[in-house]
């Protein structure tokens, strides 16, 4: 298996995604780093990075976080990104990991990967922790403005993710909205509900308020991207406001510090379970092959763990389920 690898998407590239690669190679799989081999090899030599092992893919340049999207399709053909995402299309990777431009990893996902059959938008999603087990949000950001069928899919593809990647058994699907009832939200979540309800192909346990997102009730929240991205990052915002306020707390008194020092080890596990980047990055799913699109601000132990979820992903059969289930659903429609 050949994971390519963007050596120049995030805040820290290419330093920590090369060691992050490096790190990657107890997985067993062929790495391919894409980006100006030179660079690449400057970055390494300074560094004492050994890159043995692991192919270079050259680039010439890198789509930046001021570029348009779309640049990822035509004026930045020759970025990182592109070739990246232009191999796994050819079949000369089988997945493709990237911490760069958000934006330009979904236009070029779904221009040059392009969708499984029948899907009608591909969804970013991510694993998060929660008080039992970690759930998946899905959409959380690569749509804005969805219809009631869309997220129909999205409960979909993230039940076969979950149950194929993570290993769920029948996954619980909850709706985001503001209420249990039926008759609650505006009328997509309405809608929605009314779908999901009837739809066979998953195990629907109704409405998930914001408060019981967190709690380990459901395996998969499904909401269109904008509600779930606002989820999203009020959950990042939250556990790092709680790490402060427990670090606060235990810095106060020569008694609390000496608490803490007792308490270390279960605080440190603590930590371990709210870091969402140990599940690696947001796949962007109902692509014909696997693109995980890892945190801008990834550090190398963070694009280890989104190479392995590449290979997770790419050795479950997701998308060969994605398309027979969603291919029955799109017929059902018609």
């Amino acid at each position: 298996m050949r994971i390519a690898i963007d050596a120049f998407g995030g805040d820290n590239a290419p330093l920590e995604i090369l060691k992050g690669a490096v790190l990657a190679k107890q997985y067993g799989e062929q790495l391919v780093l894409v980006g100006s081999e030179q660079e690449i090899r400057n970055c390494a030599q300074e560094n004492g990075v050994d890159l043995s092992g692991i192919e270079i893919m050259d680039a010439k340049t890198v789509m930046d976080m001021h570029d348009e999207a779309r640049a990822v399709l035509k004026a930045k053909a020759d970025s990182s990104m592109s070739v990246g995402l232009r191999a796994v299309a050819a079949g000369e990777a089988d997945a493709f990991v990237t911490a760069g431009p958000t934006g330009a990893a979904l236009m070029g996902a779904t221009m040059i990967v392009r969708r499984i059959k029948g899907v009608k938008r591909p969804a970013l999603c991510v694993v998060i922790p929660s008080a039992k087990k970690p759930y998946l949000l899905i959409d959380c950001g690569a749509n804005a403005e969805c219809r009631p069928e869309m997220l129909n899919q999205f409960a979909v593809m993230g039940s076969v993710y979950m149950e194929k990647v993570m290993g769920y058994e029948n996954p619980r699907v909850g709706l985001a909205n503001n209420g249990a009832e039926d008759s609650k939200g505006t009328e997509l979540q309405v809608e929605a509900y009314k779908l999901l309800k009837a739809n066979d192909q998953i195990n629907f346990i109704g409405n998930a308020e914001g408060r019981d997102v967190p709690s380990g009730d459901y395996d998969v929240i499904v909401a269109d991207g904008f509600t779930g991205n606002i989820i999203l990052k009020l959950t990042e915002g939250l556990a790092s406001a709680l790490m402060s306020m427990l670090k606060e707390v235990f810095y106060q008194s020569t008694i609390s510090k000496l608490a803490a020092a007792v308490l270390k080890p279960g605080l440190r596990g603590f930590k371990n379970k709210m870091d969402y980047t140990k599940y690696g990055g947001a796949p962007i799913i109902g692509l014909q092959k696997p693109v995980v699109k890892a945190h801008g601000s990834s550090n190398a132990e963070a694009i280890k763990n989104a190479v392995r979820q590449a290979i997770d992903w790419s050795r479950s059969g997701v998308t060969e389920a994605l398309a027979e289930k969603l291919g029955r659903q799109t017929d059902a429609e018609e």
